[in-house]
């Protein structure tokens, strides 16, 4: 990926879809098209291949799933290219079926996100780079429904706000700067909540998202 972030933006709202593309713009990421369906996504991805995508959940002609499933396509057809969700609300299968996978650079967020410029550039800078990230209002509603309660049960509060901020694709260092806490605070609430729900730690901010999600979804979906 060169150093100047290059994006194609699929949202269907005008307005919305203007405000994305300068406010990207002016923080200098370079917005290759800005297009308002699925079908034009696939064909600016055609033309473009960019180092992200940045697309809207539910877009023309149903708007009902098309934008995410132009997401799995482009994750398929074009795996390295890094995918951003936006979605109006949470809507959890969207964001299991999007995380599913080996590979990183993937994000599903709220559009509320978009307010707070700053973060959301950040976070789009760390999805290119090949992180993930899931909004913290998704993981808290996964978290109040999973079926594991026994499980979830036995950790401690600060525990339990860091498997939150894991879920969300934090690191280390952002768990830390997020709670406030060190670093070595940090390393041993992670591994206590591992060991607590016998999870396999994995190697990297991705692979720890993924199984942090694959365990509080795991029958989560009748609750």
């Amino acid at each position: 990926m060169s150093d100047e972030l290059s994006v194609v933006i699929a949202e269907d709202s005008v307005l919305l879809r203007d405000g994305i593309v300068r406010l990207l713009e002016d923080a200098g990421i370079a917005v290759l098209a800005a297009v308002g369906g699925a079908d034009e996504l696939m064909d600016a991805m055609a033309e473009h291949q960019p180092d992200l995508v940045v697309a809207d959940v539910r877009m023309p002609p149903t708007h009902t799933d098309e934008g995410v499933r132009a997401a799995l396509r482009i994750r398929e057809e074009y795996p390295g290219v890094a995918v951003l969700v936006l979605s109006q609300y949470v809507e959890e299968r969207y964001a299991a079926d999007l995380l599913a996978g080996d590979s990183g650079g993937v994000g599903y967020l709220l559009k509320d996100r978009v307010v707070d410029v700053e973060d959301f550039v950040a976070s789009l800078r760390r999805i290119a780079a090949g992180g993930s990230e899931v909004d913290g209002e998704v993981v808290r509603q996964i978290l109040g429904r999973s079926r594991r309660s026994a499980e979830l049960d036995r950790l401690t509060p600060r525990e339990r706000e860091v498997l939150e901020a894991m879920a969300e694709g934090l690191s280390n260092a952002g768990i830390a700067e997020k709670l406030v806490i060190s670093g070595g605070a940090v390393e041993k609430h992670i591994s206590n909540v591992f060991q607590k729900l016998d999870l396999e730690p994995g190697e990297g901010a991705h692979r720890r998202v993924l199984a942090v999600l694959a365990y509080l979804g795991d029958g989560s979906s009748g609750a």
